[in-house]
């Protein structure tokens, strides 16, 4: 949670406006005491873990999110969340609609009925789901899809050949989400 990358959309959200909670999954903690990088649980191991975090929450007021599996799980929960009062909107970073190389094996059956208000920014190159793959995707009409030119799975672009930096993404992240944010 306090990697390079992660302090940079933290400081971007922050920039634009957002109070910004950051946690750790129990595996994640893990890797960190003992180095071992084990794969992560089922997502759906995570669903009371990532309810806990945000149960410590001003709620009603909750944009939920995270990257990656963080954003993952916090969709997966943001129905019921949202139903019951407690959230406004979702807000995915670099979302994993399929394992990389795999996409076949999809991970979006939940989006497609989607009922929260979401913001999914993802990098045009991710490999976990690119422009051109989404496109085909059945998602929600509740979803809006802030493309990153060139970024990958962190967002960042290659700059030599898209001419952006990651300091360009990180603030068009931040005026996207906050304009975003701000008709929910």
């Amino acid at each position: 949670m306090d990697s390079a990358s992660m302090t940079g959309l933290a400081t971007a959200l922050a920039n634009g406006g957002f109070s910004v909670a950051r946690f750790e999954f129990a595996y994640m903690a893990a890797r960190r005491l003992t180095g071992a990088v084990k794969p992560p649980p089922r997502a759906d191991h995570l669903l009371d873990e990532y309810r806990a975090a945000i149960g410590e929450l001003d709620a009603g007021k909750l944009i939920i999110g995270g990257k990656s599996m963080g954003g993952r799980v916090a969709s997966m929960i943001a129905d019921e969340t949202f139903a019951a009062g407690k959230i406004r909107g979702l807000l995915c970073l670099g979302y994993p609609f399929h394992p990389p190389g795999k996409p076949e094996q999809l991970r979006t059956a939940h989006l497609e009925a989607l009922r929260t208000p979401t913001l999914i920014c993802q990098g045009t190159r991710d490999p976990f789901g690119s422009k051109e793959e989404v496109s085909s995707y059945a998602l929600s009409e509740q979803i809006d899809l802030l493309w990153l030119e060139d970024g990958d799975h962190d967002l960042k672009p290659r700059k030599k050949i898209s001419g952006h930096s990651a300091s360009d993404h990180l603030r068009r992240l931040s005026e996207y989400a906050s304009h975003w944010s701000a008709r929910l």
